[in-house]
């Protein structure tokens, strides 16, 4: 599916979009801070006693292994609530399949090929949504280390769908049995996941849990859903010299 396609669906954003949504998030981020937000974004139930503060915790970097089902998990419950999420460098992510999984389209910015300009991109995100999801690309380590920081400052949670220096969490997605087919026939509607979760940030030993995952539509039974990104141009470097804006 082009941008355009992408971008005539409804409550879909794109990277021209952005700024307005970022304006308004940051806006009502300010009003949340002034009240006593909360410090942690809820997860889907099952999900809850697996993290270790039973949520996604704000200025959080965590490691997302396996599917991006999990990811979509992930945000669901978070932009059911009022949240904003962006997905940067992900052109072929499936918005049918996010929706069907319980994540608010209608708050989920899209950035499919932020290209030279992926680390200024993923800066000015975290400055006013609560979730930035990417595909690091070959990002090099001290850009990853500038971003988790600029994610702590300003509250925001970083999403990686790949390696990424000194993430506190990491959630890995090890695929289980299907459901869905009924004496050879029918069509796979689920599969029981086995989702193991460590913590950089305690003592505590990996946890593990199995729970079921409804299988997108647009999903191959088998395979992993990452899409295949290119790592980002020179412009990386040049950026990592003068550090995040």
């Amino acid at each position: 599916m082009s941008v355009a396609e992408l971008a005539s669906l409804p409550g879909v954003s794109t990277a021209g979009r952005v700024a307005r949504a970022r304006a308004r998030a940051r806006r009502a981020a300010e009003r949340v801070l002034i009240q006593g937000a909360e410090q942690v974004l809820p997860v889907r139930e099952d999900l809850r006693d697996l993290l270790p503060d039973g949520g996604l915790r704000r200025g959080s970097t965590v490691l997302v292994r396996g599917s991006t089902s999990l990811l979509f998990a992930l945000l669901a419950e978070a932009t059911a609530a009022g949240s904003w999420a962006a997905a940067v460098g992900l052109p072929h992510l499936g918005l049918v399949a996010a929706g069907e999984l319980g994540v608010e389209i209608g708050r989920l910015a899209l950035v499919p090929r932020p290209g030279a300009e992926f680390a200024s991109v993923i800066a000015a995100l975290l400055d006013g949504m609560d979730l930035v999801a990417v595909v690091p690309g070959g990002t090099a380590a001290p850009v990853a280390r500038r971003l988790s920081a600029r994610a702590r400052y300003r509250g925001a949670v970083l999403l990686s769908l790949g390696p990424w220096p000194g993430a506190e969490l990491e959630l890995e997605y090890e695929t289980g049995q299907w459901t869905g087919l009924d004496a050879g026939a029918g069509r796979l509607r689920s599969r029981q996941a086995g989702i193991r979760v460590t913590s950089r940030q305690t003592a505590h030993r990996p946890r593990f849990a199995e729970l079921m995952l409804p299988e997108p539509e647009d999903a191959v039974p088998g395979r992993v859903a990452f899409p295949e990104v290119p790592a980002p141009r020179t412009g990386h470097e040049a950026w990592a010299e003068e550090g995040v804006g």
